[in-house]
C-alpha cells in the first residue's frame, strides 16, 4: 500500500478554505501525486461554513469524498463541532486556537496540535493569511508535500499586480511550519 492521505480543511466562508485546499492540491499534484479536491460551501458563503477534502495518493483515486480523515484542518469553532468526529483512529487534528477550544469529540488516540493561525495572520500583517499559516503547520507534521511545491504554488496564483501577496503568505507559510 502506498501513500494514501486524506484531508479535511474547514472554517467559515472567508477564511481561504477552498484556497488552502488547492495550494495543497496544487503542490501535490507539481509533485506528480494523484490528487482530488471537494469543495463543499455551507448556505451562506461567507461567514457560512465551507470545508473542502483533499486526497493526496500515489495511486489512483476512486472517489473524493472523504467520510474519516486523516488530518482535519479546523480554522474555527462551529467546524469543530460540525466535523471534529470526522476523523479516523491515530488521525491528526490540528485546531486554529485563535477561533476554536478544545476538541472534546476527538477520539482518546487523536494527535491534537493547537496553534492561533488567526493571532499569528493578524501579527505578520493580514488577517486573511491564517490559512497559510496552517498549512505550514501542516507541512511539517505530516511531510506529505514539500515547501518548494507550495511556494511555487503560491507564486502561481498570485494574481498580476498582487506581487505583495506573494511575500506574506510566503511568510506565514514558513512561520506555520516552525510550529511544532
Amino acid at each position: 500500500m502506498g501513500m494514501l492521505e486524506k484531508v479535511i480543511i474547514a472554517g467559515s466562508g472567508g477564511q481561504g478554505i477552498m484556497l488552502l485546499g488547492k495550494v495543497l492540491a496544487e503542490a501535490a499534484m507539481k509533485e506528480g501525486k494523484y490528487v482530488t479536491w471537494l469543495p463543499s460551501y455551507g448556505a451562506e458563503v461567507r461567514g457560512g461554513s465551507a470545508h473542502c477534502m483533499v486526497i493526496i495518493s500515489d495511486e489512483e483515486i476512486g472517489s473524493p469524498y472523504i467520510d474519516k480523515a486523516d488530518t482535519l484542518i479546523i480554522m474555527n469553532e462551529p467546524s469543530l463541532r460540525k466535523l471534529g468526529k470526522r476523523i479516523k483512529n491515530k488521525g491528526l487534528l490540528i485546531i486554529n486556537s485563535s477561533l476554536a477550544g478544545d476538541a472534546p469529540c476527538a477520539g482518546k488516540n487523536t494527535r491534537i496540535v493547537k496553534h492561533p493561525f488567526t493571532d499569528l495572520a493578524v501579527s505578520l500583517g493580514n488577517i486573511k493569511i491564517a490559512n497559510m499559516a496552517a498549512l505550514g503547520c501542516f507541512i511539517r507534521q505530516k511531510n506529505i508535500v514539500g515547501e518548494k511545491s507550495v511556494s511555487a504554488v503560491i507564486m502561481a496564483m498570485a494574481p498580476k499586480g498582487k506581487e505583495a501577496l506573494i511575500e506574506i503568505n510566503q511568510k506565514a507559510l514558513i512561520e506555520g511550519m516552525k510550529l511544532k
